[in-house]
């Protein structure tokens, strides 16, 4: 006698990039395409949603307003409850799954609950806006090692951020989301051992067209963002490599449109 049972579907933990959509990599591209329902955050691109099937199911699960529309229990539920429908379910993420995305939490929950699923890596925004402003993580004369924190945490996390630890030990140091705490988070880096003429800069918007920045040190940052009415989504380096942004920072919305032009007039010099 056969099983009326649907047989589960997958899912995929995509990684959508740090906001540029011609940074989703082809994999998550194609699983995209292949998709029966699409659940994701608020910040994901339009650009990126259009590329599933228009009978698609497309779900928000992100934050509105300082608030979850869905808390994580819910997405968890959204994503078995389609997947035991026997449908191709993306779980698309900002920038990488398992880079401050929890990832991992909804990943152990596909393997208790015995969910077929993938991981398909996203270029982080940790590494990926930091470059589009001109800021390598690393640089062999300047810094060797690079943490990554998140800008703000649950007062009953089971691991606190260990400033005492972080200021004295990475080189570089990318905190994601900054801004609403970020006069706290330099106090944090200043009273446990960063000077104030480190370098630093927050980039919102990274690689998007509207990418905003400023750069400066410790000791002004806080000022210079709030100044600028810097936002979310927002990245903040500090370090040394932050001086190469002088040589290396994006070029202006004009000269980029001329390189792309002669990019695409030298497209045609190669053959086919």
């Amino acid at each position: 006698m056969k099983s009326s049972r649907t047989r589960p579907g997958k899912v995929f933990l995509v990684g959508a990039g740090p906001g540029d959509p011609d940074l989703l990599t082809i994999k998550g591209m194609k699983c995209l395409q292949a998709a029966d329902v699409v659940i994701y955050d608020r910040l994901a691109s339009p650009e990126l949603l259009a590329l599933a099937p228009e009978a698609a199911e497309r779900i928000c699960v992100g934050k509105k307003g300082g608030h979850y529309s869905f808390p994580q229990d819910g997405i968890n539920a959204v994503m078995a409850a389609k997947a035991r429908e026997g449908k191709t379910v993306v779980r698309l993420k900002g920038g990488d799954p398992f880079v401050f995305g929890r990832g991992g939490e909804e990943a152990l929950f596909l393997v208790d609950a015995g969910i077929p699923f993938e991981v398909v890596p996203g270029v982080s925004s940790a590494f990926a806006v930091p470059a589009a402003a001109g800021i390598p993580v690393t640089h062999r004369d300047l810094a060797s090692s690079v943490a990554v924190i998140p800008g703000h945490q649950g007062e009953d996390s089971p691991q606190p951020i260990r400033w005492d630890h972080l200021a004295k030990s990475a080189d570089t140091l990318i905190v994601l989301m900054p801004v609403q705490r970020l006069r706290q988070i330099v106090a944090e880096l200043v009273l446990n051992g960063k000077t104030l003429d480190t370098p630093a800069a927050v980039i919102q918007s990274g690689t998007l067209s509207g990418q905003r920045q400023v750069i400066g040190t410790l000791r002004t940052i806080g000022s210079q963002a709030s100044e600028a009415g810097l936002a979310t989504p927002a990245v903040l380096v500090v370090g040394a490599v932050v001086r190469l942004a002088a040589k290396l920072g994006r070029k202006t919305a004009a000269e980029d449109e001329q390189f792309h032009q002669s990019a695409e007039v030298a497209v045609g010099v190669f053959p086919r």
